[in-house]
């Protein structure tokens, strides 16, 4: 997989009308999320790609870590593990050998894709904030819906716009590409937990 694919892939490893901006918005957003140190579920991803005239549909599971980073399981249509920590950007073949790696030492800017990617799984809103203009609406008694824009060019080399929706967790990513490919995904079967179990934080290795 290329470089370039690879760190979009991560990127999405989570119809905007009218919203009303404004940070309390957001502060109300941030009060409807579950706060937890450890979030496990379900993914099914649909990716256009310019070209082709049917999206490439994908499932599998997901885990986040607060202090460890996130996983991102594809077990369709063919098996593979995305693993992405503060320092590196990892991907694995279904037995388990590394297809690539992206060190943060190597590469500056994974650092900050990584970053990303932890605060659009977790819903991190204040993290979000210095890297996106957010524009959001709350929906009945505990939805949410928020468009994030890129603020600076460097970011918006690989994504134009994304968009989440929610209620106590980010149930629906919609992630459009700078270069015009998009995903939705929609995340599912949410648990949470206080701690990673043994074989949880194996994952990561």
């Amino acid at each position: 997989m290329k470089r370039r694919h690879l760190i979009a892939a991560a990127l999405v490893s989570v119809a905007v009308p009218a919203f009303a901006a404004g940070s309390d918005v957001l502060a109300q957003v941030r009060q409807r999320l579950a706060d937890a140190p450890v979030l496990k579920g379900a993914f099914e991803q649909r990716k256009t790609v310019k070209g082709f005239r049917n999206p490439l549909v994908s499932r599998g599971d997901f885990l986040v870590a607060r202090e460890r980073g996130v996983v991102w399981a594809t077990r369709e249509p063919f098996a593979s593990q995305l693993i992405v920590t503060r320092d590196r950007l990892l991907s694995k073949q279904a037995d388990g050998s590394v297809n690539t790696r992206v060190d943060a030492a190597h590469e500056p800017g994974i650092r900050a894709v990584n970053e990303m990617l932890f605060a659009l799984m977790a819903a991190d809103l204040a993290a979000l904030s210095a890297r996106f203009e957010i524009d959001g609406a709350l929906q009945g008694k505990d939805g949410w819906r928020l468009a994030l824009k890129p603020r600076d060019a460097a970011l918006a080399q690989w994504v134009a716009r994304i968009e989440l929706e929610g209620d106590r967790f980010v149930r629906k990513v919609r992630f459009t590409e700078a270069g015009g490919d998009s995903s939705e995904i929609v995340l599912s079967g949410h648990v949470t937990a206080a701690a990673l179990t043994r074989d949880d934080a194996a994952r990561f290795d």
